[in-house]
């Protein structure tokens, strides 16, 4: 058992099975290995990734953030608003960067001292970051566009980096500042400790609170800069994307790629296979012309089967159950 864990484990399956998928849609599926294609594919998954980093920080002690994508949308919409009624684009982004910390601020004190399950903590945020900001903050539309002053910070969603498109280059910035403070970060050493276990943690002389209250505020700042690389990319952010399927895509990636749910195991490298799977997946039947409804479906047979196994190569221990997180 140990020797098909070591040479066999989840990450080396998917990645083995993107290669896969890439040989079989390069023998059948005409340009699809043309760079352009390739690099659209990158691309299209790079929010995703991004967004994926921030749901790894928070699952790998143990939770789950419902609430990310309801963060990312109104911080950044509000942002752009703020820019277009006058204000300086280094104080809109301000702002709406504190209006994402903020509520991500909330809702992990909510998880770590009113100890509510960081399930239902982080769906009833969602819903109330998405209403309150649809009526107080973001009035009379559901797109608000980007303003004509935003200047280079169009540059996020818009501009390449020798020839390489820059939301793919954000997207490995932020991997790798990730990978950084996981590895090499006391804090980030805590957050493994704590999903690893608790109550050990705890003992060992963890800062267990607020560690957990750090998870989801860092989440909710690569949720801004997710929504960032979108807005500035399709040059407006549709609010409408908070009733989509995307944060069960972002669970997605996390969860196929190899990241325990029930804590304490998983990397960055971990997100970017699961990304990467699911961007070949989405291009090469999006060049088939697969219906999206389709495509849903498939998506989430997926993450279905990706739980199954994870909960049979992670298996929830007993101090896991009392969590009632997940």
């Amino acid at each position: 058992m140990r020797v098909w864990t070591r040479y066999f484990n989840q990450e080396r399956i998917v990645f083995a099975f993107t290669v896969l998928l890439l040989i079989l849609f390069a023998l059948t599926l005409p340009k699809f290995l043309a760079p352009s294609n390739l690099l659209s594919l990158v691309r299209s998954v790079a929010v995703l990734g991004i967004l994926g980093l921030g749901m790894l920080v928070v699952v790998l002690g143990r939770g789950i953030d419902l609430s990310l994508v309801a963060t990312m949308a109104i911080s950044v919409a509000w942002s752009l608003q703020l820019a277009a009624s006058g204000l300086s684009v280094a104080s809109a982004m301000g702002i709406g960067l504190l209006l994402a910390l903020g509520m991500s601020l909330v809702t992990g004190i909510l998880i770590a001292y009113a100890e509510i399950p960081s399930l239902f903590a982080t769906l009833a945020m969602a819903t109330f970051v998405y209403g309150f900001g649809r009526a107080h903050l973001i009035t009379g539309t559901d797109v608000v566009y980007l303003p004509p002053n935003i200047g280079m910070l169009a540059g996020l969603g818009q501009g390449a980096l020798f020839g390489i498109p820059m939301p793919i280059v954000v997207a490995a910035v932020v991997a790798l500042i990730a990978y950084l403070f996981l590895r090499y970060t006391k804090p980030g050493r805590f957050i493994y400790a704590i999903g690893d276990n608790l109550a050990s943690a705890r003992i060992g002389g963890v800062p267990v609170r607020p560690i957990l209250v750090a998870q989801y505020v860092i989440a909710g700042g690569i949720a801004f800069v997710a929504g960032l690389v979108t807005a500035t990319s399709a040059e407006a952010m549709n609010t409408r994307v908070v009733n989509s399927n995307m944060i069960y895509d972002v669970i997605l990636v996390v969860v196929l790629g190899g990241v325990g749910l029930s804590g304490g195991r998983g990397n960055v490298r971990n997100v970017i296979v699961g990304a990467l799977l699911i961007g070949v997946l989405m291009n090469g039947m999006t060049i088939m012309d697969v219906q999206y409804t389709i495509q849903n479906v498939i998506k989430s047979l997926i993450l279905l089967l990706a739980i199954v196994v994870d909960s049979i190569l992670n298996p929830r221990d007993e101090q896991t159950g009392q969590q009632g997180d997940i």
